[in-house]
């Protein structure tokens, strides 16, 4: 029955998103929806998107082993990273009215600075997405009772994913996603509903994950502890913000204001229920500690479907089953096509300026199925745990891609001499320290952001000598002017027509 389940909740998936794909005409439609989501969808994506595979198993799983303190990145930074993109960012990249954050990189800065920013956005996507094929692969295998493979798991679940993220992009990842939170947030009430009356209620839990020191979040009070734990920290709630799924959240949206609190209210609600997870997951060492001991030793993300599966009646296995599917369905859709997109608009658009918007959509598509099957070939060689891929996706976006962002945005004098010293100083760091691996306590993405912000601030108020020299805030100018353009239907520069692609 729960086998059937999974079949029939996967093909209505697919037919949910296919009926969208329906309603998808142009690029626009394919990338950013059409810029038309009222806040309740705008809400259900941004959660759903976030509420993945990392959530549900990764999360909960290092819980267990490490406490609060080894989730700081996630859900504590990573909440906090769609709070600050809705307060500081959707504003203002809302106006400018633009396909990609790639986009904004050329607006800001010039076509080198895109590329190189686009690049490191697009590797960043590799271990995010592989870890939700992985997890799907995870769940085929626990589900079928061993009958389906994991790798074997890993093929299917991205087939499924892949059909009707190709043909609906934005607009039938969005429609999903509204359903699927539905689903997400009943699902794992329920569960909790359930596997509480097993463990004498919440506060017995919750009593019993202080005693075990499971809910200190901060560490002790020395160097060696608090730098790895800001670094932590830092790297998902920073590292996430210049990334194509946030801004395309940001952009779907049907206004500005819809943007600012879609983000916000997406962010809080993930951070209240990603506790569920882990309340599950603690509870499961209570129920039945020799079993679940051994499991935390041989693979601790089987802890929470193994508790389900083995002491929760039919209906709550479908329940929590058809939550977890939604909640990594939703995020490969997301992730999937955020990094087809970027690569497709800011690199292969460049090499090809003059595509039609019709070429232009199939191209996007077939890049989405190359980046598919790249992302299916990394999950299926990686040894690494799901939080694991997840955490280490955010580095290269800290290290290059969040300061020329930020500084953009917020500092005049910014300018494209400063965002190549940048990314320069930023990537190069990291890459050093990596590779290295020095005896410090200070974490590599740590000091690659510190050596950025280092670069911006140089690049920016040293006399030019990359590049043709440019006055103060010309940048400036010319995002405002293109945002103007973009709202009153007006040249946005004497070359090319509002709302056009410079060439």
């Amino acid at each position: 029955m729960l086998v059937w389940f999974v079949v029939f909740y996967l093909l209505l998936s697919v037919a949910i998103g296919l009926y969208a794909a329906t309603r998808v005409h142009n690029t626009k439609d394919f990338v950013v929806a059409g810029r038309h989501l009222p806040l309740p969808v705008v809400t259900a994506t941004v959660f759903a998107t976030w509420f993945g595979a990392e959530t549900v198993l990764g999360i909960s799983a290092t819980f267990v082993k490490e406490g609060l303190g080894g989730v700081v990145a996630d859900p504590f930074g990573s909440s906090l990273c769609l709070i600050l993109a809705g307060l500081f960012f959707a504003r203002r990249l809302y106006r400018l009215n633009l396909l990609t954050i790639g986009d904004y990189y050329r607006l800001r800065y010039n076509r080198t600075i895109e590329v190189v920013c686009t690049l490191a956005i697009v590797g960043s996507y590799l271990g995010w997405v592989s870890a939700q094929i992985k997890a799907l692969g995870l769940v085929f295998n626990v589900v079928t009772a061993g009958a389906i493979s994991q790798p074997e798991g890993m093929i299917i679940g991205a087939a499924i994913v892949l059909t009707y993220t190709t043909f609906g992009g934005m607009l039938s990842v969005a429609v999903l996603d509204f359903v699927q939170m539905i689903v997400i947030m009943a699902g794992m009430l329920f569960i909790g509903w359930i596997v509480s009356g097993m463990t004498g209620g919440v506060g017995a839990v919750v009593g019993q994950a202080s005693a075990a020191g499971k809910l200190n979040l901060f560490p002790e009070a020395s160097a060696a502890a608090w730098i790895p734990f800001i670094g932590a920290w830092v790297t998902m709630m920073l590292g996430s913000i210049p990334q194509q799924d946030v801004f395309q959240r940001i952009t779907s949206a049907k206004d500005e204001k819809t943007a600012v609190r879609g983000s916000v209210l997406g962010g809080s609600i993930y951070f209240f229920f990603a506790f569920v997870p882990m309340f599950l997951a603690f509870s499961a060492t209570l129920i039945d500690p020799a079993m679940f001991g051994s499991l935390l030793e041989k693979d601790s993300q089987l802890v929470l479907p193994t508790l389900i599966l083995s002491h929760t009646p039919l209906f709550a296995q479908v329940v929590f089953f058809g939550a977890l599917l939604s909640a990594i369905m939703s995020c490969s859709a997301a992730t999937l096509l955020a990094p087809s997109v970027t690569f497709s608009e800011n690199v292969i658009r460049n090499a090809v300026p003059r595509m039609t918007d019709r070429t232009f959509l199939w191209t996007m598509r077939a890049t989405l199925v190359v980046f598919a099957l790249i992302v299916l070939v990394n999950a299926l060689i990686s040894n690494e745990s799901i939080f694991k891929m997840v955490e280490n996706a955010y580095k290269v976006t800290l290290v290059t891609a969040f300061v020329p962002l930020a500084a953009g945005l917020y500092w005049k004098r910014a300018n494209t001499q400063g965002a190549l010293f940048a990314v320069t100083a930023g990537a190069g760091a990291w890459l050093v320290l990596e590779l290295l691996q020095p005896a410090t306590v200070w974490p590599p993405q740590l000091l690659g952001l510190f050596a950025a912000i280092a670069g911006m601030g140089l690049g920016s108020l040293l006399p030019h000598f990359v590049g043709r020299p440019t006055p103060i805030a010309p940048a400036h100018a010319e995002l405002h002017r293109h945002a103007a353009a973009q709202t009153h239907h007006v040249p946005a520069h004497p070359h090319h027509p509002a709302g056009g692609r410079p060439h």
